[in-house]
């Protein structure tokens, strides 16, 4: 029974290596437009892409609730899920953005004259998340709260745009076109990981409203906007969840 909550992470790991895949296999063709020709990204996988990090996500808040109930939590299991995490809300999320940015600079008139150099901020994302992980394993104040924004976080939120893109709630979808936008997302994204925020935890150590209210409040704006917002909800959600951090800190505790 001990390495139930192993196999677990090592699901988030294979849900990740999957949307890499996918990432990887969004075939281009050659579409001719006013006698010019363009490459086009097939977008289709890159959704399945989204797919397998919200799984992974899954997985990855499965494993640590079944070890703590099987009373099999370990240093190793710490270990191989900030090495899974790394791979499935680090490298790809940073692919996703890479991928995003590679289409808004396919609708600008300077398109033939962009770089690999304008589209490797997007692999910041991964760097800052391997450094946010790997400070975590460190930290003991994370117990109970988080010093900075989760990977898992910034990988589902990332996660999202592709569905963003495909059903376009509100008319969003014209926003990732922007470059400026995704290259600010991507600063504030790299920059709330590695944040000395303190950040509110899911874990609950009782159920009184005074001491958990954030996370009731939270939870009830998770559930309202996914009814109202559809794939929006994500962003809402996240932008909710720093502020509130933000309004009402969890207090450090020194283990």
């Amino acid at each position: 029974m001990k390495q139930v909550p192993n196999i677990l992470t090592l699901a988030n790991l294979f849900c990740g290596a999957l949307a890499i895949i996918f990432i990887l296999h969004a075939p281009e063709y050659i579409a001719t437009f006013d006698g010019v020709d363009y490459t086009v990204v097939n977008p289709a996988p890159i959704y399945w892409a989204s797919g397998m990090v919200v799984l992974a996500g899954i997985f990855d808040f499965f494993d640590g609730m079944v070890a703590r109930l099987l009373k099999v939590q370990s240093p190793m299991g710490k270990e191989l899920d900030s090495l899974a995490d790394v791979v499935s809300f680090g490298v790809v999320p940073g692919m996703i953005l890479f991928r995003l940015l590679r289409s808004a600079y396919m609708q600008t008139p300077d398109v033939f004259d962009v770089s690999y150099v304008n589209l490797a901020p997007a692999l910041l994302v991964p760097c800052f998340a391997a450094y946010r992980l790997a400070k975590f394993n460190l930290d003991t104040r994370q117990s109970e709260h988080f010093i900075g924004v989760p990977t898992p976080a910034v990988g589902l939120l990332v996660a999202s745009f592709p569905l963003i893109v495909l059903y376009n709630p509100f008319n969003l979808a014209h926003y990732f076109g922007n470059v400026w936008l995704l290259y600010a997302i991507i600063v504030v994204l790299c920059y709330l990981m590695v944040s000395s925020i303190p950040m509110i935890s899911l874990k609950f150590k009782n159920f009184s409203v005074q001491d958990n209210w954030p996370r009731f409040l939270l939870i009830a704006l998770t559930i309202g906007a996914i009814l109202l917002l559809g794939f929006a909800a994500v962003p809402f959600v996240f932008v909710a969840y720093v502020l509130l951090s933000l309004v009402k800190p969890p207090k450090a505790t020194t283990h």
